[in-house]
């Protein structure tokens, strides 16, 4: 997949200094992307929006 206009933004959820920094790009038509911002060239995560939403959702919950 093709990230090369993903608009990053860091999680508000990130450790500000600088451990467990998560950045997502949800500007994507039909994908949200997921990756380290410690190592922005490494791979990413894509999901679905819907995927998005239910990860998102199970992660409070502990599921």
């Amino acid at each position: 997949m093709d990230l090369t206009h993903a608009a990053w933004r860091k999680s508000t959820r990130s450790n500000q200094n600088g451990g467990a920094c998560v950045e997502v790009a949800d500007n994507l038509p039909g994908v949200v992307a997921v990756r380290d911002s410690k190592d922005p060239t490494g791979p990413a995560l894509t999901f679905t929006p819907a995927g998005w939403r239910a990860f998102v959702a199970a992660v409070p919950a502990d599921r």
